[in-house]
C-alpha cells in the first residue's frame, strides 16, 4: 500500500512567495549575441510572474485546464521559465522535451501524452505545425521566444493584466510528465507531481546552502529534471538568480565575467576543468611547488583568477564524477558538491559534503529520504534501491514498467549498482544493465574502465561493454581516436593507430585487476565519428551496444 506523505507546497505557492519576498531580484539571466556583443535578457521574479500570470489568462481562454498536457521544445530562455509558470499555475502539466529531439520522436511523446499545446523554439517552428496534422490532441504550436515569423507567447500575452483563474491544487496533483532518455521505444513519462519536486527542493536546500545572493551559473538544460530541480527552481526557492549558458567551451571565462557564486555542472565539465588546472600547474615551477606543499594557497589564486573571490563551490550530478577529479578539487580549498538521484526520483537522493574525505562517494540520503542495498555481494555491492516523498507516482500509461521498479510499500529500483560505508556514504559502481558478467562470476563496471582509458592522450572517446564473439563474455572496447594527438606522432592510418592505442592501454591496464583487463588488440574497435551524446554528455550506449 502506497505511503501517504505530509502535504508540501505546490509550485505556484511557493514561487508566490519568492515573488512576494524578492520581487525586484533578477530571477532568470539568459545571455544573447547581437552583432557579435554579449547581452543579457532578464526576467526579475515580479516580471516573470506578471509574464506568466498573463499567458496562464490566455491559455484558459484557449481551454487549456487543469491536468491538461503542455510541452516545452526549446533551449532555457525566460519565454521557457514564463511558459512553466504559466502552465503551473493553471494546474495543467509541463511536458518538457530534449532541444534536440526530432520532430518524429517529439510526434510519439505528444501523441502519449495527449497534449494540447507546444512550445517551441522559435527556428523550429515551421518543424513543428505539421504536428497539430498528425497529434490528435494537438490545438496549436507556439514560439517561446521572439517570434521569427512564427506565433510567439509574447504575442498573445493580453496588453492589459489579465488574471488567470483560481485553480485549486494539491501537492498530490500531476505537475510535470518528464520524459527519460534511451532510444524511442523506451522512453518512459515519468509522473512527478507538485510534491516530488518540491519535498526535493526542500531537502535539498536542508544540506546545500542557496541564498538570495547567489548566483547560479549552469550548462544544464531545465528540460533534464536536474536542470529543472537543481538549477531552476531550488535558486528561484530562495531568491537567487539562475543565469544559464549552453556555451561550454567558454563557460569558465562566462561564469566570471557574471559573477558567479555556485556553478552547477556535469562531470565532463569538472573533468576538463581539472585537465586545465593540472596543465596550468605542471607548466609552472611555482605553481607545482605550491600544488606540492601549500595547495589551499594555490587554490585560492586559481579561484580569484578562473571565476573570482566571491566564488562558493561547485555542484556536480547526472553522471558520476571522477574520484580524482573531486579530490584533487578539494585538495585545492574548492569545494565540490556530489549529487545522486535520477528522473524517477525528481531527482537527488544523497548529496556529498563539499569537503569529503572519503573520495568517490556521492553522499548521504536528503533528509526524508531512505536509501539501502537490495541483495548486496560479498563485497556489499547490490542494486540501489531508494523510498521517500520524492519517489516518482509512475510511468505514464505503462503499469507494467511501473510495476518492474516501483515496489508496493513505495522503494523505487534504481538500476544503480552501490554500496553503503559505515558512515552511512554511498558509493556507485555502474548501471546494472551495463555491468559485465565474466564465466568466472567476476563482475566488472564499465565506467570504471572508461574513466581509466579516458585519460590516455590518444583517445577522445571511449566506451567499453561486455563482447561475446568469441563464445564467452569478455570486455571490449569502441574507441574513438584523438586524430590531432596522433597526427603529431606522425600516425595517420587506422592500423597504426589501433596498435598504439592499445600499446597505451596495456599500460594503463596495470592498475586494475587482471580479470578487468583487455584481453588483446582484437578487443578495441576503432570508430570513425564521435559517439552520439545526450545533452547531458553521456554516451548513448544503446545505439552502439545492444543485449
Amino acid at each position: 500500500m502506497a505511503t501517504r506523505f505530509k502535504r508540501h507546497m505546490t509550485i505556484p505557492e511557493f514561487f508566490a512567495r519568492s515573488v512576494e519576498r524578492h520581487g525586484r531580484r533578477v530571477a532568470v539571466r539568459i545571455p544573447v549575441s547581437r552583432g557579435g556583443v554579449l547581452q543579457f535578457q532578464d526576467a526579475t521574479y515580479r516580471e516573470l510572474a506578471d509574464y506568466s500570470g498573463k499567458l496562464a489568462a490566455w491559455l484558459a481562454g484557449e481551454g487549456i485546464g487543469k491536468g491538461d498536457r503542455v510541452g516545452i521544445i526549446s533551449k532555457p530562455s525566460v519565454g521557457w521559465a514564463v511558459a512553466f509558470f504559466a502552465i503551473e499555475r493553471l494546474g495543467a502539466v509541463a511536458v518538457p522535451l530534449d532541444a534536440g529531439l526530432q520532430p518524429a520522436e517529439v510526434s510519439r511523446i505528444l501523441r502519449e501524452a495527449e497534449a494540447k499545446l507546444l512550445f517551441c523554439a522559435p527556428h523550429r517552428y515551421h518543424e513543428f505545425t505539421p504536428l497539430t496534422r498528425e497529434v490528435p490532441s494537438l490545438q496549436g504550436v507556439l514560439s517561446v521566444d521572439a517570434s521569427l515569423g512564427a506565433v510567439s507567447l509574447w504575442d498573445v500575452l493580453p496588453a492589459r493584466e489579465a488574471a488567470p483563474p483560481e485553480v485549486a491544487l494539491d501537492s498530490e496533483d500531476l505537475a510535470v510528465l518528464m520524459y527519460t532518455s534511451g532510444t524511442t521505444d523506451d522512453s518512459k513519462g515519468v509522473m512527478l507531481c507538485h510534491r516530488n519536486l518540491t519535498a526535493n527542493i526542500e531537502a535539498f536546500l536542508k544540506v546545500i546552502e542557496f541564498t538570495p545572493e547567489d548566483n547560479v551559473v549552469t550548462i544544464v538544460p531545465w528540460y533534464h529534471i536536474y536542470g529543472l530541480t537543481a538549477t531552476l527552481l531550488a535558486p528561484l526557492w530562495v531568491g537567487g538568480t539562475v543565469t544559464y549558458t549552453d556555451d561550454y567551451r567558454n563557460l569558465v571565462a562566462f561564469a566570471r565575467r557574471v559573477g558567479v557564486t555556485v556553478m552547477v555542472g556535469v562531470p565532463k565539465l569538472y573533468h576538463a576543468l581539472w585537465r586545465r588546472i593540472q596543465e596550468n600547474v605542471q607548466g609552472d615551477p611555482v605553481r607545482r611547488f605550491l600544488y606540492r606543499y601549500f595547495p589551499k594557497t594555490l587554490g585560492k589564486f586559481l579561484r580569484n583568477k578562473l571565476l573570482g573571490p566571491q566564488f562558493r563551490f561547485f555542484v556536480s550530478g547526472g553522471a558520476p564524477l571522477a574520484a580524482e577529479v573531486g579530490a584533487g578539487l578539494r585538495r585545492l580549498g574548492l569545494g565540490m558538491i556530489e549529487g545522486y538521484g535520477l528522473t524517477e526520483t525528481a531527482p537527488v537522493l544523497t548529496v556529498s559534503d563539499p569537503f569529503t574525505p572519503v573520495p568517490g562517494n556521492v553522499g548521504r540520503p536528503l533528509p526524508g529520504v531512505k536509501v539501502k542495498i537490495d541483495k548486496p555481494d560479498l563485497d556489499g555491492y547490490g542494486e540501489v534501491i531508494a523510498w521517500g516523498p520524492n519517489v516518482m507516482l509512475g510511468y505514464y500509461k505503462n503499469p507494467e514498467r511501473t510495476a518492474e521498479v516501483l515496489t508496493p510499500d513505495g522503494w523505487f529500483r534504481t538500476g544503480d549498482i552501490g554500496k553503503i560505508d559505515v558512515e552511512g556514504r554511498l558509493f556507485l559502481a555502474g548501471r546494472k544493465k551495463n555491468l559485465v558478467v565474466l564465466e568466472s562470476g567476476k563482475k566488472v563496471h564499465p565506467e570504471e574502465l572508461e574513466w581509466e582509458f579516458s585519460r590516455i592522450p590518444e583517445i577522445e572517446e571511449v566506451l567499453v561493454y561486455e563482447d561475446r564473439s568469441r563464445g564467452e563474455p569478455m570486455v571490449a572496447a569502441m574507441v574513438y581516436p584523438n586524430w590531432q594527438v596522433l597526427k603529431k606522432q606522425g600516425i595517420e592510418d587506422k592500423d597504426k593507430a589501433r596498435a598504439l592505442i592499445w600499446e597505451r592501454i596495456r599500460e594503463a591496464q596495470r592498475n586494475l585487476a587482471s580479470f578487468k583487463r583487455l584481453r588483446d588488440k582484437d578487443c578495441i574497435t576503432l570508430v570513425d565519428q564521435p559517439f552520439e551524446k545526450s545533452t547531458k554528455q553521456d554516451i548513448k550506449r544503446h545505439l552502439y551496444v545492444r543485449r
